[in-house]
């Protein structure tokens, strides 16, 4: 063994790393962490992945706080449209409308404003940005065993272009006319008419500015972790031996690499249309009983673009989640993962087919019925990969010692939502039935529940479960725990009525339904839906206040793999150092999952392989 005199070793890890790892010479370029030292490089234009991790995590929390408010406020509207919510006048302005009798109500154009903001926010800056910038960031070198990103310039420029389109979606929240109001998807003619409505003209601008530089964003990170999987892995690191972590995250970049430009290609025509005169999405518009000029264009045309994008976002998004919750059950159940190579086909075959399937958004704009037969076969083809994956997630926990922690607990909450929601997708996948159902609250309840809630118990597994990795510190176990079941429960009385809701008619995106008479037998549920909303949002900042105070005051780690996990990630030192490793760089001997095997809870990947040991590995 090297003489190591000059670097104490007190951790057998250490020991391991520096008798079979390699020497990159790092600290001969980089001077330990000099060069990091300055506060504002350190905290704010930080170039080292983990420190970009939780920028990308914070602004997410910030931007999830400000869209579930917004969502309360609509909920109050549908739950108790008769109240007065003149309360809310010093919060929301002009967009209460108080009467002479000083009874206060939502004014209808900002209604849906307030859905058109609440989910371009919770889909874009939440659940893309949030999940995958975040875990992407953190884990990509950790777990490959490299120093940082391929290139941590374009890492620091990605979270930045990132900030840059929330500070410009922020701004547009506080124009005269408001923001945009079109619905997130941005059809036209509203959106590409800045005369339609008060919402399409400053805030549909902002609103396109904001998701260009979003998607800027995106790409430079897509970049980075395609990259860095490729060209990074340390010794031994082959392919097959990646966490399936890795696997989401790699084909996720991917996804996203494929699909992003398209959207702001269609961005791109829109605002040829708003500008420029041009028709690309409009035809034969009338406005006042006036005809504009606008001749010969398409808004189908639009709706294919985007939802080229649309259909691959919702993988974008839960892919992640499915990696975090595959590694966190295996971890916390003892097990290896059940089906590694299966696991990793079902991501590949997910990302292949979700380039096939986007039309099954678009069954009632008039597509050839022998075109949305084609897409309906894909759409249900889908489910198999998808089931492979919850089949292997259920194998992992079936006799497992599992750990019945906050971790554990979100990922199962995980593949508990994935099924239920998941199940409800082939009913809409179906053209016949989908016709029935689409644009209600039963779409409402699927997606929500499929993508939304299950992406975020996905991130709330990897928060709990990697917090003492970014911070040093655990989270507070049993408001963790509450936390869980109040989430699991609220969402649950959230979304599950809307799917009786929408099975009995009632459209999605109405300002109110007490001019209906066929609706009016369902003003209590909506009145259910909205306390449970409040009740759920409540459970949220209590994990903020967790979060925030486990920073500072949390339970320090004393063990740098409290979680005895086989991962490099817990070989780094407990206090974060840029570089990762003070000396050289692991060399993985095995894959990620060795958990009960002969005889030994869990077997690092640095261990090398024993020549009595028995060989599994997949």
């Amino acid at each position: 063994m090297a003489n190591v005199a000059d670097k104490p070793l007190v951790h057998e890890d250490d020991l391991l790393i520096e008798e079979y790892g390699y020497d990159d010479h790092f600290h001969d370029h980089h001077h330990g962490d000099k060069f990091q030292s300055n506060f504002v490089t350190t905290y704010f234009f930080s170039q080292d992945h983990k420190m970009i991790a939780k920028q990308f995590l914070i602004t997410g929390m910030f931007w999830a706080i400000v869209g579930g408010l917004m969502s309360l406020v609509f909920r109050l509207q549908l739950g108790f449209p008769e109240e007065n919510m003149a309360w809310l006048k010093p919060v929301l302005g002009k967009w209460i409308t108080v009467n002479d009798a000083g009874i206060g109500s939502l004014a209808p154009e900002f209604y849906y404003a307030l859905v058109t903001m609440h989910g371009t926010i919770l889909v874009f800056f939440v659940l893309t940005a949030g999940l995958s910038g975040t875990f992407s960031n953190l884990l990509i070198p950790l777990q490959i065993g490299a120093r940082d990103m391929a290139s941590p310039f374009m890492n620091m420029l990605s979270y930045w272009f990132f900030f840059l389109a929330g500070v410009v979606m922020f701004f547009s929240l506080f124009l005269n006319t408001g923001p945009f109001a079109g619905g997130w998807t941005a059809y036209p003619p509203l959106s590409a008419l800045p005369q339609a409505s008060s919402g399409s003209g400053a805030g549909m601008t902002l609103w396109i500015v904001s998701l260009v530089f979003f998607v800027v964003s995106v790409l430079l990170g897509g970049i980075n972790y395609i990259t860095t999987v490729l060209n990074m892995r340390t010794k031994g690191m082959s392919m097959w031996r990646m966490p399936l972590t890795i696997w989401a995250f790699f084909i996720t970049a991917i996804i996203g690499l494929l699909s992003f430009p398209v959207l702001v290609s269609a961005f791109l025509l829109v605002t040829f249309d708003r500008s420029l005169g041009t028709s690309f999405f409009l035809s034969e518009i009338f406005i006042g009983g006036q005809a504009l000029d606008h001749v010969g264009g398409s808004p189908i045309l639009y709706q294919h673009l985007f939802w080229f994008l649309g259909h691959p976002e919702v993988y974008i998004i839960i892919l992640p989640a499915m990696g975090i919750v595959s590694e966190v059950l295996s971890v916390h159940s003892r097990k290896p993962i059940f089906g590694y190579k299966a696991m990793v086909y079902s991501i590949l075959a997910i990302a292949f087919l979700s380039f096939i399937v986007w039309a099954h958004h678009m069954f009632m704009s008039g597509v050839n019925p022998f075109i949305s037969n084609f897409f309906v076969i894909f759409t249900l083809i889908i489910a198999v990969p998808s089931a492979v994956k919850v089949f292997n997630w259920i194998a992992t926990l079936y006799g497992g010692n599992v750990r019945f922690n906050s971790a554990s607990l979100f990922a199962i909450g995980f593949v508990s939502m994935f099924i239920s929601g998941g199940l409800t997708g082939i009913f809409l996948g179906n053209s016949a039935i989908d016709i029935q159902l689409h644009d209600t609250y039963f779409v409402v309840a699927h997606f929500h529940i499929v993508m939304g809630v299950a992406a975020f118990f996905g991130m709330f597994a990897g928060i709990y479960n990697w917090f003492p990795k970014m911070y040093g510190r655990f989270m507070n176990e049993t408001l963790g725990k509450l936390h869980f079941w109040g989430t699991i429960v609220g969402a649950y009385a959230v979304f599950w009525p809307m799917h009786y809701l929408g099975m009995a008619g009632v459209p999605r995106r109405y300002y109110r339904f007490d001019s209906f008479a066929a609706f009016g037998s369902f003003d209590l549920m909506n009145q259910f839906i909205t306390v449970a909303a409040i009740i759920t949002f409540g459970f949220q900042l209590l994990f903020v206040v967790n979060f925030f105070y486990s920073i500072w005051k949390g339970k320090k780690m004393t063990d740098r793999n409290p979680w005895k996990a086989s991962t490099l990630e817990w070989t780094t030192p407990i206090e974060g150092i840029h570089g990762n490793w003070p000396g050289k760089i692991p060399t993985v001997q095995r894959w990620a999952y060795d958990y009960g095997k002969d005889g030994k809870d869990f077997i690092p990947q640095i261990q090398p392989v024993g020549a009595d040991e028995s060989r599994d590995e997949h």
